[in-house]
């Protein structure tokens, strides 16, 4: 799971092995080690109908409507955006990147853009 902050928004990329440990458990979390201290990173199915984040001692928490997440892995939407307060939230499937990375790509989704 990836996390982007900018501005005042929030986005969490998962691949498809996080995507199937989230709907399936109903958490997910990453953790970074800054030396002294740390920052832990979560997304959460809750049982309202919006997004909404959390941020309480160093831990950002995503909270996603469970019937969201049902949709998502059963089908092939990419994602899902809304607004918690002013705060911008996207949710999405982490595609293979069109250029060439570094990182390991082997468990993201297919890009839609790539030529079959």
């Amino acid at each position: 799971m990836k996390i982007r902050i900018k501005g005042n928004s929030l986005r969490y990329r998962l691949t498809k092995r996080d995507v199937q440990h989230f709907t399936k458990h109903g958490y997910i979390e990453e953790t970074i080690d800054f030396g002294s201290q740390t920052l832990t990173y979560a997304l959460e199915q809750h049982n309202l109908n919006i997004l909404m984040a959390t941020f309480d001692g160093n831990k950002i928490i995503l909270l996603m409507p469970a019937t969201m997440a049902t949709e998502w892995e059963l089908t092939e939407r990419v994602g899902f955006e809304g607004f918690y307060d002013d705060l911008f939230l996207l949710i999405e499937k982490d595609f293979k990147c069109l250029d060439n990375v570094a990182e390991d790509q082997s468990d993201n989704y297919p890009n839609p853009l790539l030529k079959s």
